[in-house]
C-alpha cells in the first residue's frame, strides 16, 4: 500500500465529516474516491494532503507517517483540481515555473514545454492566468501538478470542464503515466463512465464512513445494479433518505 488511512476522524464543531474512515489504495493503481457530495471526499483529501489536521487516526503514505514526515512525503506527492485557483496575476509560465522551483524541478523550461504540449496550453503560456477559460485552467492545473512527476497523485475532479477530447486525452495521458512509471493515482469524479474506464478499483464513502470499496465490476455486481452510475444513484439516494 502506498496510502493507508487508518480510523481517521475529523469533527467540525462536534460534527463528525469523516468518521472512522479506514481505507488503502496499492501502489501503481488508479483508485476512485467516491461518494455523494457531502460524504467527505474533499475533507479526506484535504487530510491527506496535511492541509486540515484530522481529529484523530493516522494517514502512511510511502510508509511514513504524515504527522512526522511531512515535507519528505509533500515533494513527492501533487494534487490537482479545477476548483483550485492558481494566481490569476501571474502568466501561465511564471505560475508553472514557480511551481517547478518549489518542487526542485530540474530543466524547467524543457518539462514546462513537455506537459504544455501535451495539454494545448503552450499557445497561452505568455497569457495572464486570469484571463484563461475554465477549461483553459483545468488544463493549467493538471499541467501543475505533473511538474514533479508525483509517485502519488491526487486528483479531483480533473476533467470537469474540458471538452471531450480533452478529456479523453488526458485519460489516457494518465493511463500512460500509471503503466510507465508506476504512477498512482486517488482520483474523484462524479463522471461514472470515465470512473468505470479509468479506475482499476473504487472505495465508495457514505457519511464520511467507508461503504464498500473492490473493482467497478465487483461492486456493480454486488448490489445488483446495471452500471457504476446506477449504484452511485442507488447510493446517493440511500444518503439523502437518510438525512
Amino acid at each position: 500500500m502506498i496510502l493507508e488511512v487508518k480510523n481517521l476522524v475529523k469533527k467540525f464543531n462536534g460534527v463528525a465529516a469523516v468518521d472512522d474512515l479506514s481505507f488503502g489504495v496499492e501502489e501503481g493503481t488508479i483508485t476512485g474516491l467516491l461518494g455523494p457530495n457531502g460524504a467527505g471526499k474533499t475533507t479526506t483529501i484535504q487530510m491527506i494532503l496535511d492541509l486540515v489536521t484530522p481529529t484523530s487516526g493516522a494517514i502512511e503514505i510511502f510508509g511514513l507517517d504524515m504527522k512526522h514526515n511531512r515535507e519528505k512525503i509533500l515533494n513527492q506527492i501533487n494534487f490537482s483540481s479545477p476548483y483550485v485557483n492558481l494566481p490569476g496575476n501571474l502568466k501561465v509560465w511564471e505560475n508553472l515555473a514557480t511551481f517547478a522551483r518549489l518542487y526542485g524541478v530540474k530543466n524547467i523550461k524543457t518539462k514546462i514545454d513537455e506537459l504544455a504540449d501535451f495539454f494545448g496550453i503552450r499557445e497561452f503560456l505568455g497569457k495572464m492566468t486570469s484571463q484563461l477559460s475554465t477549461g483553459q485552467l483545468t488544463r493549467l492545473n493538471l499541467t501543475k501538478a505533473l511538474l514533479n512527476d508525483p509517485k502519488l497523485l491526487l486528483l479531483d475532479e480533473p476533467t470537469a470542464s474540458l471538452d471531450p477530447d480533452i478529456a479523453d486525452r488526458t485519460r489516457q495521458l494518465l493511463r500512460k503515466i500509471q503503466k510507465e512509471k508506476g504512477l498512482t493515482i486517488l482520483y474523484t469524479s462524479h463522471n461514472m463512465v470515465e470512473v468505470e474506464e479509468i479506475c482499476d478499483r473504487v472505495i465508495f464513502i457514505q457519511k464520511g464512513k467507508l461503504k464498500d470499496d473492490g473493482t467497478p465490476d465487483e461492486l456493480v455486481k454486488k448490489y445488483g445494479h446495471k452500471d457504476l452510475n446506477d449504484l452511485f444513484i442507488a447510493i446517493a439516494r440511500e444518503h439523502s433518505h437518510e438525512n
